[in-house]
């Protein structure tokens, strides 16, 4: 492998730093107690956007021919690490999730009117979207199991069911509903379909924004619980083959993973140089200051060194993923995921102790990053899925087949 990163990648990536240094922190902080479904953070955000558009930063992980800037999963991986550092970060430059995988999905499996409706103003950053998949009776790390159904009734699909956790809902346009369409078919990876569901449909209904550790959020920051009930859509507006979801799914997860954990990284980064700070600044008698004690040293290397090994995993998947696939890089994909996501806590809260009393405080970012990404070992699977997932590819290779 090449560690080398290209001129025109230094250059971006400095740019997208001075950016989030100058325009998002200042914002974030501005926003860190105050609702951010607002409108004032709406047009706030909005400002941002037009400027990283005038900058031709927009979309960086979107095909150049819908608006973006076309780069694989290598290079939107330092860009995700670059913008991890503020919370703002993706949804100013265009490459929030769900949108972002939603706009994979549309791309690869959309048709042409699908893609005219709703994937060119979703690029844009003219509409959201939501992603439409867990549930609240059934695991959400296993998409086989779905309470959830589309019946066929003449040209149409009527949907019923019951979700959670369909973020960002609050606010968007449509979302891509994952429900059983197939229910004869023996293979439980063949029953289910994905379809657009826009949120103006009668039958649809945003029941609630989820508090989630004591905060509601809201527009881009929701958590939405939403219900199905017979709300009908044409069937053409279902996305790819009949009983593909899972496939379709699996697709969509593999790339978004490498975006989060990249932006875990950023996030690891900024708490990083906070701690260093912190413990520089910090007195604790004449003369001497938090970094002077060894156990301070110890953490710091500790986190240096756990940081930079995550980073080189997640950079390795993605370039299996851009040189072999998906599919080949399962094992990798999973590894970070989990690994990463750890990384991320043990940082955060090495973080927060170094800063002592302060840490708990919204006078810093770190309270809510902790608590907000808290959710990290759960959400696309549960850190307990992922290992067992990967041990039992590792141990196919010495006879295990259960």
């Amino acid at each position: 492998m090449d560690f080398s990163i290209s001129e025109k990648m230094q250059t971006i990536l400095e740019m997208i730093n001075e950016f989030v240094d100058k325009e998002l922190i200042p914002l974030e902080t501005e926003y860190l107690t105050k609702d951010r479904g607002s409108e004032s953070f709406e047009k706030a955000i909005k400002d941002k956007q037009k400027m990283v558009k005038q900058m031709e930063l927009w979309a960086p992980n979107h095909p150049e021919d819908l608006g973006g800037m076309g780069l694989n999963n290598l290079e939107h991986g330092l860009v995700s690490e670059a913008l991890g550092r503020c919370t703002l970060g993706h949804l100013a430059f265009g490459c929030q999730a769900p949108d972002a995988g939603n706009i994979e999905i549309l791309h690869k499996y959309g048709t042409d009117e699908q893609k005219a409706e709703y994937l060119a103003p979703l690029v844009a950053g003219d509409i959201r979207s939501c992603f439409s998949m867990t549930e609240p009776n059934m695991p959400g790390s296993n998409p086989v199991l779905l309470e959830t159904t589309a019946v066929k009734e003449g040209n149409d699909y009527v949907i019923n069911g019951h979700k959670w956790f369909t973020s960002s809902a609050d606010g968007a346009k449509f979302a891509i509903v994952m429900a059983e369409t197939n229910p004869e078919v023996d293979s439980p990876y063949l029953k289910a379909s994905m379809i657009i569901v826009p949120l103006d449909t009668p039958g649809f209904s945003l029941v609630r924004n989820i508090p989630v550790m004591g905060h509601a959020g809201g527009g881009y920051f929701s958590h939405g619980e939403v219900t199905y009930n017979s709300c009908r859509v044409p069937q053409s507006n279902l996305l790819g083959p009949e009983g593909h979801g899972f496939v379709i799914a699996q697709d969509r997860l593999g790339p978004g993973r490498i975006h989060h954990c990249m932006r875990w990284i950023g996030i690891c980064n900024r708490a990083f140089e906070m701690m260093c700070q912190r413990a520089h600044e910090r007195m604790i008698a004449p003369g001497k200051n938090l970094a002077s004690k060894q156990i301070i040293q110890s953490w710091i290397a500790e986190c240096a060194a756990a940081i930079q090994g995550a980073r080189l995993m997640v950079l390795h998947a993605a370039w299996m993923i851009d040189k072999l696939g998906t599919k080949e890089a399962r094992v990798e994909i999973s590894t970070i995921k989990f690994t990463v996501a750890n990384t991320l806590q043990k940082v955060l809260d090495t973080a927060l102790q170094i800063h002592g009393g302060l840490g708990m405080t919204d006078d810093t970012i770190l309270a809510s990053l902790w608590s907000h990404e808290r959710a990290a070992r759960i959400y696309d699977g549960a850190d307990e899925v992922h290992k067992v997932s990967v041990a039992k590819q590792v141990l196919k290779r010495y006879g295990y087949s259960k």
